[in-house]
């Protein structure tokens, strides 16, 4: 389904947002990886897969799995194609439930996307990141791809119900190895550390203004924020 989906995607990803791809030579070709990036737009989560190198998987939430009717059995089959993973968020333990399920993939060798910040930046700054990636990068011992997304909020801005066409870039830095450098440090300063490090990364990349605080949740987003 994956395999398909990327056939028949691509020539209208290439069409639509003529996308230009930076670095996708850092982007190990085997083996658990984590994907980070920056976060704008609900399309994120299709273009990284549709640019990357590699079959790449991202949380979703549930709803996108349920219905009845010829949408509904599209929807689910967009997704699968896709290669979403679903997640119940309004579960007591979505974030551990999200945590769990992107552990699965890494250890299966798979590449998983995750956005540090937790939820998509409205005025364009890059926001702290959440420590989720750390405590996967850690506990699974893979390295992290920082990635910077650029033109995807015009494509398909907050709010927007269809896809516009506009120029999209899509930058991969290189992969940041962080299990070795930091065995036998303390969890906490481990965690909040190396999350640091890779939100330094994809500034670098990106170029955006950065923001102290965290980018708080709101109550339509796409997935759960992972970690704290």
């Amino acid at each position: 389904m994956y395999r398909a989906g990327h056939l028949l995607l691509r020539p209208l990803t290439q069409l639509l947002w003529r996308p230009t791809v930076v670095g996708a030579e850092h982007v190990p070709m085997s083996g658990g990886v984590i994907l980070a990036s920056n976060h704008f737009s609900f399309i994120d989560s299709f273009v990284i897969p549709l640019t990357a190198p590699r079959k790449v998987r991202f949380l979703a939430k549930d709803a996108y799995w349920q219905g009845r009717g010829p949408l509904a059995l599209a929807r689910r089959g967009f997704m699968d194609a896709m290669g979403a993973i679903p997640v119940d968020r309004q579960s007591s333990r979505a974030a551990q439930d999200s945590l769990d399920a992107a552990l699965e993939v890494l250890r299966a060798g798979d590449a998983f996307g995750i956005y540090p910040e937790g939820t998509r930046s409205r005025d364009g700054r890059l926001y702290r990141g959440r420590t989720g990636v750390a405590w996967l990068a850690l506990t699974a011992g893979v390295p992290v791809v920082p990635v910077s997304l650029s033109g995807t909020a015009q494509v398909m801005p907050i709010g927007a119900t269809r896809p516009r066409v506009a120029p999209v870039t899509v930058r991969f830095g290189p992969p940041i190895d962080v299990a070795r450098r930091w065995a036998g440090v303390p969890q906490g300063r481990a965690r909040r550390e190396v999350t640091d490090e890779v939100m330094d990364a994809i500034a670098a990349l990106s170029g955006q203004e950065r923001a102290a605080a965290y980018n708080d949740l709101p109550a339509d987003a796409h997935g759960p924020a992972i970690g704290t």
